[in-house]
């Protein structure tokens, strides 16, 4: 256990806010499968019961929930915020 974990001083401090957006996402996510699966159960056992027909209403957290998801995956994967102010940095150095 020991050989894992650094002193913060030796840590990047970029690729340590980078991992720890990379791995709330993912805890994120297993909550988001669990909660959903659980939330259509109750559709699915509710809805055998009485003759429902439309749109089965976890439809709609399971869309809105899936709409952050996404958001959240590409602040921690594709668009990382320090990546973006970088860039940014360096594009206001080159233009003075």
């Amino acid at each position: 256990m020991e050989q894992y974990s650094q002193a913060s001083e030796q840590k990047d401090p970029k690729l340590w806010a980078i991992a720890k957006k990379r791995a709330g996402f993912k805890r994120d996510l297993v909550i988001y499968i669990v909660i959903n699966a659980f939330l259509w159960l109750i559709w699915l056992l509710g809805s055998k019961s009485q003759n429902y027909s439309g749109i089965p209403w976890p439809v709609w957290p399971t869309a809105g929930w899936g709409i952050a998801i996404i958001i959240q995956y590409f602040e921690a994967y594709r668009f990382p915020k320090e990546n973006a102010v970088e860039k940014e940095y360096e594009k206001l150095k080159q233009q003075q």
